[in-house]
């Protein structure tokens, strides 16, 4: 395989081609439009033709011709409890999962009566500080995140989830019948933040055993508040939504969280990854950590790399092949960086086969948005970063209970 067909291997698993008609539209490889590659009836279609000024100048074969022959050329693949490849000749790449709707029926239905239960005796980990001198007693801090983590999976406001708390407390699930705005002061408290990052670690512990790939990346949720400035190329103000960033390790198994980082909406993701992996190593082993080349740098290579696992992270741009044997200090070649440029550079298609598992970060994020929504309630900043940790909570319970029932998961005590 020559430079032009790996690059061509890594648009096709990277980038969306597009057929209209007969030709096909594939994107630059640095992001600047797209160009066309017309087919022609009486050539194979390595042979066909592209308007990119490489293909004009040479007449052969250019990375978006390898491109779409990849794209031609991957079969359907179709994956069972059998683990059964099926091969058809289609002109599409279409990984269908089997889904066993019997046991996930089950899970669904069985969701709303073991959240409360699991999150009780997740919320009962939570140590009391011992109250020194007069005044009114403090609410358990566990009453106080069981029902912040209620409410955001209830997706009720405080007022509303009035009604679910004072149930709560005569099922016995918590012992104080809690005021709304206790909950909401507790919910703005920066005492509470370490206090959910924990639950988010302890609440993923009980996949321990099944989980070994992780993968890392960050998203956004929206806030109420506003972004405004006066725009003096339009000569008018505009405005725009403030947002928060959560940056996320999570299981490509079951995508399960283990482990969060937060902060505002304008931070660099490569800082947070060795936070996010120390993490996740003291209740997981590390085999495998994927991530974006937003990562990509030879301190979070070497951090995944002393935890015990291969670091998937594609290079940047800047990195040409030559580089590998112009620059002395990625020498010797036990050096994980120099390692991994060599896999990324000789070993394409493998490098990517491994970090496909990326995209597992992804799904996880839109399983979280999509049952609990992408926007905060909160206006403070602390309430803002508690209400996110509380999304992550609720999220990890709901993956326990689906383990539960297609995976044969024991209910899990945390008390443990």
């Amino acid at each position: 395989m020559d430079d032009r067909e790996q690059r061509g291997l890594v648009i096709a698993a990277t980038k969306p081609i597009r057929q209209r008609g007969v030709n096909w539209y594939v994107p630059s490889a640095t992001g600047n439009g797209t160009y066309k590659v017309e087919p022609e009836p009486d050539r194979t279609i390595g042979e066909w033709l592209c308007e990119c000024p490489d293909f004009q100048l040479r007449a052969k074969p250019c990375k978006h011709v390898h491109a779409v022959t990849f794209t031609l050329q991957r079969e359907t693949v179709t994956v069972t409890d059998d683990a059964v490849v099926t091969e058809t000749e289609t002109t599409s790449v279409r990984l269908t999962y089997g889904q066993d709707w019997t046991n996930y029926n089950k899970a669904q239905c069985a969701e709303g009566d073991l959240f409360g239960p699991m999150l009780k005796d997740l919320c009962g980990t939570i140590a009391q500080p011992e109250q020194k001198g007069p005044g009114r007693p403090r609410m358990p801090l566990s009453d106080m995140a069981y029902n912040c983590v209620g409410r955001v999976y209830a997706g009720l406001s405080a007022r509303r989830f009035d009604s679910e708390v004072r149930e709560a407390h005569e099922d016995g699930m918590t012992d104080s019948d809690a005021h709304y705005n206790t909950t909401l002061k507790y919910l703005r408290d920066p005492k509470m933040t370490p206090i959910l990052i924990g639950l988010v670690g302890l609440s993923a512990a009980p996949l321990a055993e099944v989980e070994s790939s992780f993968a890392a990346d960050s998203t956004g949720f929206t806030t109420s508040r506003f972004e405004r400035w006066y725009d003096h190329k339009w000569g008018k103000e505009r405005s725009r939504h403030e947002w928060v960033k959560l940056h996320a390790m999570c299981g490509t198994k079951t995508n399960v969280v283990t482990s969060v980082q937060l902060s505002d909406g304008h931070a660099n993701d490569t800082r947070f990854l060795p936070a996010l992996v120390a993490d996740t190593a003291e209740r997981f082993t590390l085999e495998k950590v994927t991530a974006d080349k937003a990562y990509s740098s030879k301190n979070n290579m070497q951090v995944v790399e002393d935890a015990g696992a291969t670091p998937y992270i594609p290079f940047k741009g800047g990195w040409p092949t030559l580089q590998l044997e112009m620059m002395p200090e990625l020498h010797p070649e036990t050096s994980v960086f120099y390692r991994m440029k060599h896999m990324f550079i000789y070993q394409r298609e493998m490098f990517l086969q491994h970090y496909h598992c990326r995209s597992n970060v992804e799904t996880t994020f839109s399983m979280i948005k999509r049952k609990f929504g992408d926007s905060l309630r909160s206006k403070s900043e602390v309430g803002q970063y508690n209400e996110i940790l509380c999304k992550v909570i609720a999220h990890n319970i709901c993956v326990l209970v689906a383990c539960m029932f297609e995976m044969g998961l024991e209910m899990p005590s945390f008390a443990n």
